[in-house]
């Protein structure tokens, strides 16, 4: 690649002829001087004076062919001005490399230890850190306003010279005031701040000043301008000038605020120690990406996104830059997906150099045994999924697989067909639910498909009593029980098993990685199997399961017929209770579920509580029971047996039903405040019915307004029975940070890479990754150190936890 010094001195032959030409028509020489400038802004290192100097001379020249001659002339004089700055920074040295990471934000000038600490709480601790912290949005303040041309009520910005300042303080309350009186050649303006007297010594007469804000009236006269409260800034010496200017005259970066956990480290200040970062370092930044793949992919130079993102240049597109699909954004929106993706790559090689020490007898015939006694035939999707399963436990590394399957597709039976080879084989196995309802039902559904066999199986859970946690935990260690099914509980260190060879852990979203990773280690580096009843489009599966291999149950058992779902506003309630009434009067049961937000627990479970003593009103001819998470475990026992067995005809519940339970009779689902939970939470709990062969309902009640978002969400569920689908525009209204929930790792770790904006630069960085792996699996080439760096900083620790999954 030419260097600088070579780009400026191909162009200085040109423009010296043009010079010399007296405003001569030259054949595109604005389009061969742009495109030298383009070639020089793709270098590596380049400061930001240069940068706008070359900017500046491809502006100059770009309609050079249009121009009169003595516009020509008088171009191109100033072009050779800007050409003699340009050589002189083509000879200085290169920037010295600054290695962010290492670069601790207490040592930027003007932080200190007490904003190191505050920005310390927003997580931001390096300058790395920080220029890892874009903006959210922009606000374009280039545009300078005179006073005369001020509307009322607009928002605007002015440069002015200030005329008076003064201090002054009220007659009544004794509250302070700062007045000023600032002017340009069309005009005064009158400014106010109210309470922040330190603001006064900021103003002098005859200073010129930058200014920002709403313009109003004074004193009810609209002839008299004034701003109250504005945002300002000084000039430094001489004339206003954009590039030495933080808060106006250019398109603005706006940052979050943080204001309650950093103690005021709001927008305006993390913004003016950010223009101290990028101007200080961002020019000898080192980039992570080796340069061959910056060039052969078209990336901007991280040097230069850094500033166009924290900075923007004029004239820059300020939809792009608020939407992050400008070329800068894509630059930094690949890195992080690179080094997500490098770092999954990792790990599934690392499970596959894992050599298996379980053998497992794939030939033993307690999986036929009960495939024989089941009542149903297995769905082709299911006998797939086992053969993916099959495959794990016969190859030379362990088993490290999702399920995924939509609610009632037949999870469970698959996995209890993968225990059954665990236990032919003389080993146990562990299923792992996340509450104590759905461990209970594990139980009690498998208990029944396994005492035919002859198999012991154990549930351990709280609340089961000292003398029967004692006798369970026995049987464990002793090898007596074949099966556990437990919730939490399994992971305490008193849990011992006698030779624990697979563990299947449902719906793994609710679980943090560590646990899994506890789990995993109390067997002898046992197989594991994560079934997930939550879709996940296969393009975002591969991230977020992107170190477990995944199987998907596609299809769902026959006779199933389609569950018909009903939105209903308060004001049509008696409808939705008689739709409740009739299924009743068939001898059917109903659910009733009430949200429970963490917030508002006493209030939503008191809620729960009063709605089942008015509903026995209502539904005075049928039994009316009530299940909650905070009940002792025997007492949901005993509700959730009397609903399986008929006794209770209507089950008033929190949303502990919403995964695992099954209860066939139960024909409709009637959830209050609908608006109140998530799409994919609305699926999981309409799963709840639809499991018999008569037509089922789910009853959506909520307010009649809605939110735009609200009833988006709800009419998504209305038309659509498809998880898939109902996933895909769940991540659309939510987003994925929303979607995965801040335990999942992965998604809620990338910096400014989203998964649906950037799905195709996914796709470009997982290409990118497998091919860099396949050529240099350590990265220890000497192009690839700084990325192998980046990597460790960025997935090190997640990646320890992350083994299991």
């Amino acid at each position: 690649m030419a260097t600088l010094k070579d780009i400026i001195h191909v162009i200085a032959r040109p423009l010296e002829f043009a010079s010399r030409s007296g405003g001569a028509t030259i054949k595109d020489f604005g389009g061969f001087i742009s495109k030298q400038v383009t070639e020089a802004l793709g270098q590596h290192v380049r400061p930001a004076d240069v940068e706008a100097d070359l900017l500046h001379l491809a502006q100059l020249l770009a309609d050079y062919e249009r121009l009169s001659p003595d516009v020509r002339v008088q171009r191109v004089a100033e072009a050779r001005a800007v050409m003699s700055r340009l050589e002189h920074a083509a000879e200085a040295p290169p920037p010295p490399r600054h290695r962010l990471w290492e670069y601790p934000m207490q040592y930027v000038r003007g932080v200190g230890p007490k904003k190191a600490e505050a920005l310390a709480r927003w997580g931001i601790r390096t300058m790395e850190d920080a220029v890892w912290t874009l903006p959210w949005r922009y606000e374009d303040r280039s545009q300078v306003r005179s006073i005369r041309t001020l509307v009322p009520g607009e928002t605007a910005v002015v440069a002015a010279t200030v005329e008076v300042a003064a201090l002054k303080t009220t007659r009544y309350q004794r509250k302070k005031l700062v007045e000023v009186t600032v002017s340009d050649p069309t005009g005064s303006l009158h400014l106010i701040w109210f309470n922040q007297p330190y603001v006064a010594d900021a103003f002098q007469v005859g200073r010129r000043v930058m200014l920002y804000g709403q313009a109003k009236p004074r004193n009810g006269r609209w002839t008299e301008l004034q701003m109250e409260n504005p945002l300002f800034e000084l000039d430094a010496g001489g004339a206003v000038a954009s590039r030495s200017l933080t808060h106006m005259g250019r398109i603005v970066p706006i940052y979050h605020g943080r204001e309650t956990k950093t103690r005021g480290m709001v927008s305006d200040r993390f913004r003016a120690i950010m223009k101290i970062v990028i101007d200080e370092y961002a020019d000898g930044a080192v980039d992570d990406l080796p340069q061959e793949m910056v060039r052969r992919l078209q990336l901007m130079d991280f040097n230069r996104a850094l500033r166009h993102l924290h900075f923007p240049p004029a004239g820059a597109n300020l939809e792009a830059l608020d939407r992050g699909v400008t070329l800068a954004h894509r630059r930094l929106v690949f890195e992080d997906f690179l080094l997500l993706e490098l770092a999954l790559g990792r790990k599934r090689e690392e499970v596959k150099r894992e050599p298996r020490v379980l053998t497992y007898d794939l030939g033993h015939q307690l999986p036929d045994r009960l495939v024989k006694a089941l009542p149903f035939r297995l769905t082709a999707a299911q006998s797939r999924v086992l053969g993916d399963i099959r495959r794990d436990l016969g190859g030379a590394h362990p088993m490290n697989r999702l399920v995924q399957g939509d609610v009632g597709s037949g999870k469970t039976i698959v996995a209890l067909l993968a225990m059954l080879h665990a236990v032919g084989s003389g080993y146990q196995a562990a299923l792992m639910a996340p509450t104590e309802i759905l461990a209970d039902q594990h139980y009690l559904t498998l208990r029944q498909l396994l005492e035919p066999l002859g198999i012991s199986s154990v549930l351990l859970a709280g609340g089961r009593g000292v003398k029967n946690r004692k006798d369970a935990l026995r049987s464990v260690a002793e090898g007596e029980a074949r099966i556990v099914i437990g919730t939490h509980a399994l992971i305490q260190q008193k849990v011992r098993f006698q030779h624990l060879a697979l563990v299947v852990v449902d719906e793994q979203h609710k679980f943090g990685v560590l646990q899994r990773a506890i789990l995993k280690e109390k067997g002898y580096d046992p197989d594991v199997l994560v079934m997930t009843a939550t879709p996940i489009p296969r393009t975002l599966a591969l991230t977020v399961y992107g170190d477990l291999d995944v199987s998907v149950i596609d299809a769902m058992p026959p006779g199933r017929t389609p569950i018909r779902t009903l939105l209903f506003s308060d004001g049509q309630r008696s409808r939705a209770y008689r739709v409740i009434t009739d299924e009743l009067t068939h001898g059917r049961q109903a659910y009733i579920v009430f949200p429970l937000v963490e917030d508002s627990e006493k209030v939503d479970l008191q809620a729960a509580i009063t709605e089942a003593g008015r509903l026995r009103a209502v539904f005075p001819r049928w039994t009316v029971g009530l299940l909650h998470g905070r009940m002792k475990s025997p007492e949901k026992d005993a509700v959730m047996r009397d609903f399986k067995d008929g006794r209770i005809h209507i089950l008033v519940s929190t949303t502990v039903i919403e995964v695992g339970i099954d209860v066939p009779n139960a024909g409709v689902m009637l959830i209050e405040h609908a608006d109140r939970f998530g799409l994919a939470q609305l699926h999981q709990l309409r799963g709840r019915v639809g499991r018999g062969r008569h037509q089922s309902y789910c009853l959506l009640m909520a307010p009649a307004r809605l939110t735009e978002e609200g009833r988006r969400r709800l009419e998504a569920l209305v038309k659509s029975h498809d998880g898939f689908v109902i996933a895909e525009e769940d991540l659309r209204i939510r987003g994925p940070g929303e979607f995965f929930g801040t335990r999942q790792w992965g998604p809620a770790d990338l910096r400014v890479a989203n998964l649906i904006r950037d799905a195709s630069i996914l796709e470009q960085a997982r290409e990118e990754a497998a091919s860099l792996l396949h050529k240099d699996p350590d990265l220890a080439r000497p192009e690839h150190v700084e990325l192998g760096r980046a990597l460790d900083r960025r997935w090190r620790d997640k990646l320890h936890l992350a083994r299991v999954s």
